[in-house]
């Protein structure tokens, strides 16, 4: 299960392991059951603190529990956690095992202080890259607090669980049977879910805050490099995000960023973060910015309000809020969401083994969603408004070559169909000829572009009709002291190379303002 290079990267990390545990498995015939138990006894044999038996009854079958001697903790995984989730499975040896955690102290607090009974059944896939983050977060719960039980379930290898409960996204998380929630979610936001007075106290510990020099809203690679580049001027420089990365932690591959052959999005964010706090920058994360109030006077203090109700001030504002999936609109769009219609095919593509889907959009997202679900699903059904495919000649090579892929150009999607539970169609109308079809499937991928988180803005400076906020070849909006970089913004090619340029543009124009703008009294 464990090649080489895997075996020698996971024996440095289990010399972590301060404290001995077990790993109990509980097994049946399937072939999956013995590729677990490889897998356990090949961690078992890289360190002396840990051991394994195979004789635990847990329903789930194959699954292992992480226990610990006189220690009540409750983590299980019914999934051989590879691909995507190796990681996760490294944090949990070494956090039961007594290594701490690269969490903040008032975090852990928290998790601590939970009061309650709470059984969290998690689901996700492999290939998820979202899916990680809230893995290890209910995972960290469990090994932290013994009222948090936590099980990890991989929805390829238990098909029929998510049948019966109709997943059809993941992460999916239950919490004592019920949903609680789906998509990328991170420790905090999900202690904020559980501690209802999470959110004054947050609100309250913004308006407490000191102005910033430079406030930047939004965490995304825009964001990080106005942080980067104002912090080097040693100014006091602040970023509220909604949740670091931004979009970039929902791509799967990057292979076009100057100087990094590759990488992935999660990876990428992760290094933006750990560079911005490098210099100092306070970052404050699980934040939704609602309402920017200008200064009311040259020099005068920018007041960003928070939708928690906290406050923030600053001399200058930099936005790079970034952009988010279209949606395609149509009826049963929004019905289905999460029951069908999907928007990560790499993240939920396994859930649709075998079966019927549909993506929308002919653009190198579309495309190359169609070539990754070519390999798992039944068949593909491809919808492109335009005439044409308007992907890489390359990547439409590729389309055509596969045989369960089915492509219609001049396709206008019009419904998305469905029983009441989840998605079983999709009608679209065909522009030449206006006659009507409908494509009998389980799922549909919407891949149409994206669209600038500026709603917020509306009315208080100049936004584009597309919704983007204006800004001159400095990075100025309309208002003075107020920037702006990145996706959310009127610069053409939304690309993180040029979103980066962008925010150190922006952050060099913020320092500029300024030196040149005495502060008013």
């Amino acid at each position: 299960m464990l090649d080489d290079d895997l075996k020698a990267q996971l024996k440095a990390y289990l010399e972590r392991v301060q404290r001995p545990f077990e790993l109990v498995a509980s097994l049946n015939n399937l072939d999956s059951s013995t590729q677990m138990q490889q897998l356990l006894h090949g961690i078992a044999a890289l360190s002396d603190k840990i051991t394994v038996r195979t004789d635990g009854k847990d329903a789930r079958q194959p699954s292992f529990a992480l226990q610990r001697p006189g220690a009540d903790m409750d983590l299980r995984f019914a999934a051989i956690p590879l691909g995507h989730e190796f990681t996760s499975l490294v944090l949990a040896l070494l956090w039961t095992g007594g290594h701490p955690p690269k969490v903040e102290p008032e975090v852990i607090e928290q998790i601590k202080a939970l009061d309650g009974d709470y059984r969290f059944e998690v689901y996700m896939s492999l290939s998820c890259h979202n899916c990680p983050d809230v893995v290890q977060a209910l995972s960290l719960m469990a090994v932290l607090n013994p009222r948090v039980h936590t099980v990890v379930i991989d929805g390829g290898l238990f098909q029929g669980e998510v049948e019966a409960r109709q997943i059809m996204a993941v992460p999916s998380v239950f919490l004592n049977g019920e949903a609680f929630g789906s998509g990328r979610m991170g420790v905090e936001e999900i202690i904020a879910k559980l501690d209802k007075g999470a959110a004054a106290r947050d609100a309250a510990k913004l308006s407490a805050k000191e102005p910033f020099e430079v406030l930047i809203v939004g965490g995304g690679p825009a964001g990080a490099a106005a942080a980067v580049y104002a912090a080097r001027k040693g100014i006091r420089t602040g970023v509220v995000a909604e949740r670091f990365g931004g979009q970039v932690n929902d791509t799967l591959a990057i292979e076009n960023y100057i100087s990094v052959l590759e990488t992935d999005g999660p990876k990428f964010a992760a290094g933006l973060e750990a560079q911005v706090r490098h210099y100092g920058v306070e970052i404050m994360n699980l934040q939704r910015a609602a309402t920017l109030i200008p200064a009311t006077e040259p020099g005068g203090l920018i007041e960003v309000q928070m939708a928690n109700g906290g406050s923030l001030k600053s001399r200058t504002v930099i936005l790079s809020t970034g952009a988010r999936w279209r949606n395609v609109n149509v009826p049963g769009e929004d019905q289905y969401r999460n029951k069908g219609v999907a928007y990560c095919p790499h993240c939920d593509g396994p859930l649709f083994k075998g079966k019927r889907v549909a993506v929308i959009g002919g653009g190198n997202s579309g495309v190359e969603a169609a070539i990754d679900l070519a390999g798992i699903v039944g068949h593909v059904t491809l919808l492109e408004f335009d005439n044409a495919l308007r992907a890489d000649a390359v990547l439409v090579t590729r389309l055509n070559s596969l045989a369960n892929v089915t492509v219609h150009t001049g396709a206008q999607t019009s419904e998305i169909s469905g029983d009441g539970s989840k998605v079983n169609g999709l009608t679209y109308i065909d522009r030449a000829s206006q006659a009507s079809h409908l494509v009998a499937l389980e799922g549909v991928f919407v891949q149409i572009g994206l669209v600038p988180n500026t709603e917020w803005l509306k009315g208080t400076l100049e936004l584009s009709p597309r919704g983007e906020i204006v800004i001159d070849a400095k990075g100025q909006t309309s208002l003075p002291g107020v920037f702006a970089a990145g996706d959310a913004t009127t610069v053409p090619y939304k690309q993180i190379v040029i979103a980066a340029g962008d925010g150190a543009k922006a952050a060099l124009s913020a320092f500029d303002h300024l030196i040149r703008t005495p502060a008013a009294s």
